[in-house]
């Protein structure tokens, strides 16, 4: 009897010791493992403004233009869409959230609901390196099998209450995709997902070169980066509507 107790309870030993380097995967660990896949911490953060230029293919239109992405810390943000002959702007100042009428080219703010995206998309990657600073908690939910990936998955909650999914390449801690509810571009509130591959490094940080979005499902556009430029000066006002 007592043979057995001590069998059972050796094989129930055996088995969580097996089992815990994958069960000690924490949020936290995750999140520092992901930095670290980045570039790590401090690289991250000597990074005061970004300007990343690209090309892309709105798949479900048929048309094709440039996409300019700028960042300023801590909360500055703005995207120039040139398609067609028509540049649209979308930006976050860090007060208030406007946008280029496409119609009418006239600036205006925002309505409510799409600059709460763009004010939480203005935090760029502090998200991760200061998440209680800015009231976001994560919560590690296990793994996942991702178009034939074995991914982390986190949970990515913020203050106002909007949740997102963020799902991390267990073999190389980077983000394969992120999904959560957005606004498309008739006003309707669309789950999107944001597939990011051809990761290439860039003055020390990772950058994926490739970003499909799906709304609902579909494929909506696919972003091809070609440059990144770091630390170029970029002033408040450019941010501030025109």
């Amino acid at each position: 009897m007592k043979k057995a107790l001590s069998l059972c309870l050796f094989s129930l030993l055996l088995f969580s010791l097996m089992a815990s380097p994958a069960l000690s995967q924490s949020a936290d660990d995750i999140l520092n493992k992901m930095i670290d896949a980045m570039g790590g911490r401090k690289a991250m953060e000597a990074i005061n403004d970004q300007t990343s230029t690209g090309s892309m293919e709105l798949t479900q239109m048929g048309l094709s233009g440039t996409v300019t992405n700028y960042f300023k810390r801590p909360n500055k943000t703005r995207m120039d869409i040139e398609v067609m002959g028509m540049v649209i702007t979308q930006a976050f100042d860090g007060e208030t959230a406007w946008m280029v009428n496409p119609q009418t080219g006239s600036s205006e703010e925002m309505p409510e609901q799409m600059a709460e995206f763009m004010k939480r998309d203005s935090m760029g990657d502090a998200a991760y390196l200061d998440p209680t600073k800015y009231g976001i908690t994560y919560t590690a939910k296990g793994k996942e099998e991702v178009d034939g990936k074995e991914c982390f998955v986190l949970e990515q909650k913020y203050s106002d209450g909007y949740v997102s999914t963020l799902y991390i390449d267990a073999k190389t801690y980077l983000i394969y995709k992120s999904k959560g509810m957005n606004i498309n571009q008739m006003g309707v509130e669309v789950e999107q997902e944001n597939v990011m591959t051809d990761y290439k490094k860039v003055n020390g940080l990772m950058s994926p070169h490739t970003m499909t979005m799906y709304q609902d499902g579909e494929e909506f556009m696919v972003f091809t980066l070609e440059e990144v430029k770091y630390n170029t000066g970029l002033e408040d006002s450019f941010f501030e509507m025109e």
